[in-house]
C-alpha cells in the first residue's frame, strides 16, 4: 500500500471531536506499507518504521485502540487470528486501517513421527472489523464508528479514503471514507454507497445510485480503492472502473472500461471465497494506479517473455493509450524453459512519483523495472 506525505491536514472534524492531522516534515516523499502490527504500548498514537522504497515500511498501532476479544486458552482448540492492514490511502498522506479480530479451529494432533502440533479444520469467516483513519507521520489515529452499527462488516472489502480542501485549494481539512457495492436485490440495476464524512462524524447509506455500467454485467471489485481527480475509483481488474465523489449530496457514478485487449469475458458464478482467491491472483498481474498525477493501468503477461504493458488514461476522451512495453524475461535468468511459478515476476507497486518505474517482485524480492526505453533489464 503506497502513500505520499502531505504538508498538512488541519482541523479535521469527526463527530464532536476536532483532531488536527497536520503532518511533520520528513525526508521520504513516499513509502510502501507492508504490515500494520498491533503492539502493547501505553501511547495513544501509531508509530512507523520507515523503509526507503523498494524496502517496505511497518506501521505499529497500540492494541488497546482495537478492543480485541479475550484470547482463547492456549490449550484449547481455538486460535485467535488478529491482524491489520492499510487498505487505502488518501493519496496525500492519510491511511485507512483495517483490523480484523477472528479465530480458527485448530485442535492439537500427534503426527506419525510423534511430534505434536495443530491441525487447521475451520476459520471464522466473519471476524470483528475495526477501521481507523491514521496519519502515519504524526502518529494520530482516529477510530471510525462501526458501519451500520456492527463490527461484522468483513463483506465491506472495497473501502476508500478521500480528502478535500476548503474552496478546492490549500491543505486538506476534511475527509470521506466510502464503500461502494451493487444492489443485487433492487428491481433495477443500481449501486449502494456507505460513506463516513468527517464533517458529520456518522455513516450514512445512499441507495438507488443509477448504474453507469454499459452492459448487464456485475462488477467484481478489487479490494484496493484508488484516489484520483477528486474521486474514488472502484476497480474490476477484468473489466473497468467506477468512480464517484463521496462528498457529493448525490454522487454521480462514472464508468471507464479497461483497454479493449484487456477486457476479459464475464466470469462464471463463483463463491465469495473463490472470488477472493481469483482477485488475489489477478492483482499479481494487473493493477491500476496513479503515477505522476495520471491514472495508469499496467498488465504483466504470465508467460515468457513476461511482457509488461503500461497504459495511461486521457481524461478528456476517457481512452487508454499504450505508453510503454518492456520484456521482463531476463529477470528470470538466462533460460529457455519457463521458470517455476514462484519465480515468475509479479506486479508489486505502481510508482506514484515516476511513471517510468514499476516495482516488480521476483521470488518475493522487490525490484524496480524501467518502463521506458527498449527494456534493458531491471534494476
Amino acid at each position: 500500500m503506497p502513500f505520499r506525505g502531505i504538508l498538512g491536514l488541519s482541523a479535521a472534524v469527526s463527530g464532536h471531536l476536532r483532531r488536527g492531522l497536520s503532518t511533520a516534515a520528513w525526508h521520504l516523499p513516499w513509502a510502501m506499507i507492508y504490515r500494520t502490527v498491533l503492539v502493547k504500548s501505553p501511547f495513544p498514537g501509531s508509530s512507523i518504521q520507515l523503509g526507503v522504497p523498494p524496502c517496505a515500511s511497518t506501521l505499529f498501532v497500540p492494541e488497546h485502540l482495537v478492543d480485541l476479544r479475550p484470547r482463547p486458552d492456549p490449550d484449547s482448540d481455538i486460535l485467535a487470528l488478529q491482524g491489520g492492514m492499510a487498505t487505502a490511502t488518501s493519496g496525500d498522506g492519510l491511511l485507512l486501517l483495517d483490523f480484523r479480530d477472528g479465530s480458527a479451529t485448530a485442535p492439537f494432533v500427534t503426527a506419525p513421527d510423534g511430534r505434536r502440533g495443530r491441525m487447521l479444520v475451520g476459520l471464522d469467516l466473519d471476524p470483528d472489523v475495526t477501521r481507523f483513519v491514521c496519519n502515519p507521520l504524526s502518529g494520530q489515529v482516529f477510530r471510525l464508528p462501526d458501519i451500520d452499527g456492527t463490527k461484522k462488516t468483513s463483506s465491506c472489502r472495497s473501502v476508500g479514503l478521500l480528502t478535500r480542501s476548503a474552496h478546492g485549494r490549500g491543505p486538506p481539512d476534511r475527509y470521506a471514507v466510502a464503500e461502494l457495492s451493487e444492489d443485487r436485490d433492487a428491481e433495477k440495476r443500481s449501486f449502494v454507497m456507505r460513506r463516513f464524512l468527517s464533517q458529520t462524524g456518522e455513516w450514512e447509506k445512499l441507495v438507488d445510485l443509477p448504474s453507469p455500467l454499459p452492459l448487464p454485467r456485475r462488477m467484481d471489485i478489487y479490494p484496493e480503492v484508488l484516489t484520483f481527480a477528486g474521486r474514488l475509483w472502484w476497480v474490476d481488474l477484468s473489466w473497468g472502473a467506477v468512480s464517484a465523489d463521496p462528498f457529493s449530496d448525490r454522487p454521480e457514478l462514472r464508468f471507464i472500461e479497461l483497454p479493449n485487449t484487456s477486457v476479459q469475458p464475464v466470469p462464471k458464478p463463483r463463491t465469495m471465497t473463490e472470488r477472493s482467491a481469483a482477485q488475489q491472483v489477478q492483482g499479481m498481474f494487473r493493477r491500476m494506479g496513479v503515477s505522476e498525477g495520471r491514472l495508469r493501468y499496467v498488465e504483466l503477461s504470465q508467460k515468457m517473455p513476461f511482457l509488461l504493458s503500461s497504459f495511461v488514461l486521457d481524461e478528456e476522451s476517457n481512452c487508454w493509450t499504450l505508453e510503454n512495453q518492456v520484456e521482463l524475461g531476463r529477470l528470470c535468468g538466462d533460460r529457455a524453459d519457463p521458470p517455476p511459478e514462484e519465480h515468475t515476476p509479479r506486479i508489486g507497486v505502481v510508482h506514484p512519483l515516476k511513471a517510468n518505474l514499476m516495482c516488480i517482485t521476483v521470488c518475493r524480492q522487490p525490484c524496480s523495472s524501467p518502463r521506458h526505453g527498449d527494456g534493458d533489464g531491471a534494476r
